[in-house]
């Protein structure tokens, strides 16, 4: 044996290692984020309306890491397994014996400090069955990754390729089954579509709803079309819906003195359940006090929810009463 280093195995090595622990840490992390959607803990949750692109975040970040390092994990893995295959140098075979451990060690080292994390919160108060699952998440990745690599450091010249077959296509079933998962808890790219399509509705009708409380409490009266509300000196003019192109317009009507209606036509109902804590997304209440926030109708901010503007999938119509106390008229100026 020659003590030769080849830059190719080497950077083979350290391709296999980061993949590895990359896509390792995202699986879990996917799993992780997305059983705390389907089992949410009311405990530190609050019931919420409305949809906001921050609460799959996490799942969104785990999915996108995962779909593109195991691929290049399976990719470099593979050619880093056909040359160690071969007579190696001196220096290569130190190389290929130093990243399996350092593998075999990072791997427990994420899974124990997982572990630890997931005990904590179950001895306060956990939820048994996603604590259950993500435990059998933690210890079959453990399982699969250990077993594998301490197989290939006893047999370095395995040339039948049936464990290596076995191990992979289990960890292909694996992480191709947890994708299709959190796609169906979080739903396809189309129906995110179709729900931030929804949301931007929302959000435009808070906005003419507070320009019609605007133009009330100016002028006591409502306007007569929406076209009354555009304002060249203030720069306010209509919302477009998201779809106009297709026909799509906000209805409005005077119902009385001091009642009116909108109208939208949404995609999807309106989602609503149990979100915990951090970035859960919701509709605020009050968007007209919230200028700092910005137009959008979902905002991340745990506690709030406003079940006001819920609807189904089509034409939804919220009729609106002005309270006099509320929303007072503004004094008139004296001349």
């Amino acid at each position: 044996m020659r003590p030769k280093l080849s830059a190719r195995f080497f950077f083979l090595s350290l391709g296999v290692l980061v993949s590895l622990i990359t896509s390792v840490v995202s699986f879990l992390n996917l799993v992780f984020e997305t059983l705390n959607r389907r089992f949410p803990d009311v405990l530190n949750a609050n019931y919420m309306y409305g949809y906001s692109t921050y609460q799959y975040e996490g799942i969104r970040t785990a999915l996108s890491i995962l779909i593109i390092f195991f691929p290049v994990y399976l990719l470099v893995s593979y050619f880093w397994k056909k040359y160690a295959e071969k007579e190696m140098g001196r220096i290569d075979e130190i190389i290929r014996k130093w990243v399996i451990y350092i593998i075999l060690f990072l791997s427990s080292l994420v899974v124990v400090i997982d572990l630890v994390a997931l005990v904590r919160y179950f001895v306060s108060g956990e939820i048994t069955t996603r604590f259950i699952l993500k435990v059998v998440a933690v210890l079959l990745s453990l399982f699969l990754v250990g077993a594998y690599y301490i197989y290939r450091l006893r047999a370095p010249r395995d040339t039948t390729g049936r464990p290596g077959m076995i191990f992979g296509g289990l960890g292909i079933v694996l992480v191709v089954a947890t994708i299709i998962w959190s796609f169906a808890i979080m739903g396809s790219p189309g129906k995110q579509r179709m729900l931030r399509f929804d949301d931007r509705r929302v959000s435009d009708l808070q906005n003419i709803q507070y320009q019609v409380i605007n133009y009330w409490q100016q002028k006591e009266k409502l306007p007569t079309t929406l076209e009354e509300l555009a304002n060249p000196l203030s720069g306010w003019a209509l919302p477009v819906p998201p779809q106009f192109e297709k026909g799509e317009t906000y209805e409005y009507r005077v119902l009385a003195p001091t009642t009116f209606e909108l109208c939208a036509t949404f995609a999807l109902p309106m989602p609503k359940g149990w979100q915990e804590y951090g970035k859960g997304g919701i509709i605020r209440p009050m968007p007209m006090l919230d200028y700092g926030y910005g137009g959008d109708a979902s905002y991340p901010y745990p506690g709030g929810m406003n079940e006001s503007w819920d609807h189904e999938a089509g034409r939804t119509c919220f009729e609106r009463t002005i309270d006099k106390d509320l929303f007072p008229p503004y004094p008139k100026p004296t001349r």
